[in-house]
């Protein structure tokens, strides 16, 4: 599929305030609820490919990665047209609970630097029964994000799933603080579903500042070029170039059956934007790098943090960015 291929907008609800040190029982105070609909661990790796945003490598398990066959299909939320005639994005990920289903995080808490496994369900409201049949999306059943507050963190989880319907995963987290969790599902028969909650991880904390905007960024001897715009409800291109040692990568690797995974979290309240890349691997267009293009809408103004997950020579890496959408919070335009 060569046209831009659809997207998701989630948000989540909840936002956290922390003290010098992030206890088991801390508690999580509201700030900037939205709207909510789906979505994709990096220091630590993915269930099957972890991603660390700060050392931007990832590891491989056992498991390694599966690729999806097909092509696109549009993961949770949706559209629905506004008063002007032009689509609005329907965000999600705010609920724990929407549609019927409710995400169960059984391992609300963790302790930071140390793996530990992170356990959860998707139950289905009414009958209390976890769910057990899903429909892959893009070669898994279902993808898990966990970012941190300050954004600083980044986590796509593969996570396994047992036979009763509980689904678990490894997860280191680096630092301690709040959390988020994402779960990209679409269950047999339903629609794609986004749903999140929140995780925190105890220990010392100290938050960080948001990375400073660059359009550049530079992981394990690669660098990658951003060129483009969020634009706040128009849809826009995102052009990321991959180089190592200066030179052009050509020769990109299919991984979750495209050739560049990207998603932005909003600064603030981490309102969750998954795009998918314009075209994908044996199409008979689009080109193993090193340029790969994403077709984006922000959901509206404001500073965002991408993430770009590639696979190049057997390893997937991940790109972060800091950009900004329409006017940010001092009113200025970018």
């Amino acid at each position: 599929m060569n046209t831009g291929l659809r997207i998701t907008v989630f948000a989540t609800a909840l936002a956290a305030t922390f003290g010098t040190a992030y206890g088991v029982g801390g508690t999580f105070d509201a700030i900037s609820p939205e709207p909510k609909g789906g979505a994709h661990e990096s220091a630590a790796g993915h269930a099957d490919a972890g991603h660390d945003e700060g050392a931007g490598a990832h590891e491989e398990s056992a498991g390694g990665h599966e690729e999806s066959a097909g092509g696109h299909e549009e993961s949770a939320g949706g559209h629905e047209e506004s008063a002007d005639g032009h689509a609005a994005m329907t965000p999600g990920g705010l609920e724990i609970s929407r549609n019927g289903y409710t995400l169960d995080l059984e391992t609300p808490r963790l302790q930071a630097g140390r793996k530990a496994e992170l356990r959860f369900a998707v139950v289905q409201d009414g009958t209390g029964r976890k769910v057990t049949a899903y429909q892959r999306e893009h070669g898994k059943e279902l993808h898990l994000i966990v970012a941190s507050r300050d954004l600083t963190v980044y986590r796509h989880l593969h996570p396994a799933r047992a036979a009763d319907g509980t689904w678990s995963t490894p997860v280191e987290l680096p630092k301690a603080g709040g959390y988020r969790v994402f779960a990209d599902f679409k269950p047999r028969g339903g629609e794609a579903l986004t749903l999140g909650a929140d995780l925190g991880a105890s220990g010392p904390y100290q938050p960080a500042p948001l990375p400073e905007r660059d359009a550049t960024a530079r992981v394990d001897g690669y660098e990658v070029e951003l060129d483009g715009d969020l634009t706040p409800g128009a849809a826009g291109e995102l052009t990321l170039t991959v180089t190592k040692d200066g030179k052009p990568v050509r020769d990109l690797q299919p991984y979750l059956g495209a050739y560049g995974h990207l998603v932005a979290l909003r600064a603030g309240d981490l309102a969750y934007l998954h795009v998918h890349p314009n075209g994908e691997p044996g199409d008979g267009s689009t080109r193993p790098g090193p340029e790969v293009s994403f077709t984006a809408t922000a959901p509206s103004p404001g500073t965002y943090r991408l993430f770009l997950d590639f696979q190049h020579e057997g390893k997937v890496r991940t790109a972060a960015f800091t950009v900004h959408a329409g006017a940010t919070a001092g009113g200025h335009a970018h």
